[in-house]
């Protein structure tokens, strides 16, 4: 052990830190039940514990967010003081389908005292003492050993959830109120950092979706291209067809050592598998998905592949760039994505699909390197986004255990 740590139940932390259980600092009790049904824009806000699961960040400022947030058409009279929010209040969800979503939580900014409700499955922790910084609450319950306990005290099998007497038990580290604050101002930062991206991503986004809709209709066009642009039909520049039901007779582990390549289902990777399944193999295709959630969904594939049955296929050599095909197709599939039942997108259909195109395969090849580069600048967006967030992941564990001080 380390000179200036201790052993404690929570593990190694520095000795002038204090460990605290959660009903010591904390008045747990419960929020107000209420039906998704019965929430609308009037009355007060309410916190669902939908909304909890379904929140990307720590923390819910009620004043900024007040337009967006559900109301309950109740009297404030008929709710319990322990279920109206205050500011720097801790809110826990009493129930989750998985146990990554048992420990989930935010933390309230309600400075203005707007009258908030604490909702369906909610436990309510109000601080009884100042030991803890509201903005180090954003983060302090998100450590490992924090999520095992919360693991540990939770019931049920296909959904589970913690009781308001085992939250009390769950303990916490306490480092001083100047170093809570330092860790707090770190860790914001990297998350405005992260803000910053996914609003930056967005903008991307939104900034290919328009000159998708321009390029794709032909209503801009490219500098040095003129002329009719033409209306095809799918299946008459392309062999329609679909994968296979594949059978695996080999794991991949006993595979290593063939030639192995991907096999797509639902445009997912799923496998690899050895190389005797050649009647299957495509190489440089157009693939879309036939059915369930993601039908519709158009991928290019250049490199050699597989597919599962839930997997379309065009197969060309026909002089028509695939890649723009595939920026079109995929604007306009969706359209024909039938939704009785199991959605489904099947070959008949896809292969009567008519789409307009540049008569040149020049001018097809300029829009599908334009949108390209636009595909390729939001990846490189995307990955810097989620290595800052598996960098914020290391800070948090190390800083909230003390692993690593700040000076």
């Amino acid at each position: 052990m380390k000179p200036g740590y201790k052993q404690t139940e929570v593990g190694v932390i520095p000795e002038d830190w204090e460990i605290e259980a959660i009903g010591d600092v904390f008045d747990i009790s419960g929020g107000l039940s209420a039906s998704r049904e019965q929430l609308s824009a009037k009355g007060h806000c309410y916190l669902h514990y939908g909304d909890i699961h379904k929140s990307t960040k720590n923390f819910i400022d009620v004043n900024v967010e007040f337009l967006d947030i559900p109301k309950l058409d109740v009297p404030l009279s008929r709710v319990s003081s322990k279920a109206l929010l205050d500011d720097g209040d801790v809110v826990f969800v009493d129930a989750s389908e998985d146990d990554e979503g048992t420990s989930k939580h935010i933390v309230v900014v309600n400075a203005e005292k707007i009258p908030y409700i604490s909702g369906l499955h909610t436990i309510v922790a109000k601080s009884k003492t100042s030991s803890f910084d509201n903005r180090y609450k954003r983060y302090c319950f998100q450590t490992s050993d924090l999520r095992r306990q919360f693991y540990f005290y939770a019931v049920g099998t296909k959904v589970s959830g913690i009781s308001k007497t085992n939250i009390k038990k769950v303990v916490i580290p306490r480092p001083p109120l100047p170093e809570q604050r330092a860790i707090a101002g770190m860790l914001s930062d990297v998350d405005a950092l992260i803000g910053a991206l996914d609003r930056l991503i967005a903008k991307k986004r939104d900034l290919k979706q328009a000159a998708m809709q321009q390029l794709l209709t032909g209503r801009t066009r490219l500098p040095g291209f003129s002329g009719e642009w033409e209306v095809i039909r799918v299946g008459d520049i392309f062999h329609v067809t679909r994968g296979q039901v594949l059978a695996m007779t080999k794991t991949t582990k006993e595979c290593i050592g063939e030639y192995i390549y991907p096999v797509y289902s639902s445009q997912t990777k799923d496998y690899g598998l050895a190389g005797y399944y050649k009647d299957y193999l495509f190489e440089n295709c157009i693939t879309w998905t036939t059915d369930g959630a993601n039908a519709g969904d158009v991928k290019l594939r250049s490199e050699k592949f597989y597919c599962t049955n839930v997997c379309g296929v065009l197969e060309s050599e026909n002089g028509y760039s695939n890649l723009c095909v595939t920026a079109i197709l995929n604007s306009v599939s969706k359209k024909y994505v039938s939704y009785v039942g199991n959605p489904k997108l099947m070959n008949n259909v896809v292969a009567d699909i008519r789409i307009k195109i540049p008569r040149h395969i020049e001018e097809q090849t300029a829009i599908a390197a334009v949108l390209s580069d636009m595909d390729a600048e939001l990846t490189a967006l995307e990955a810097r986004r989620d290595k800052t967030r598996a960098l914020k992941q290391g800070m948090m564990q190390e800083l909230l255990t003390g692993e690593t001080r700040l000076i």
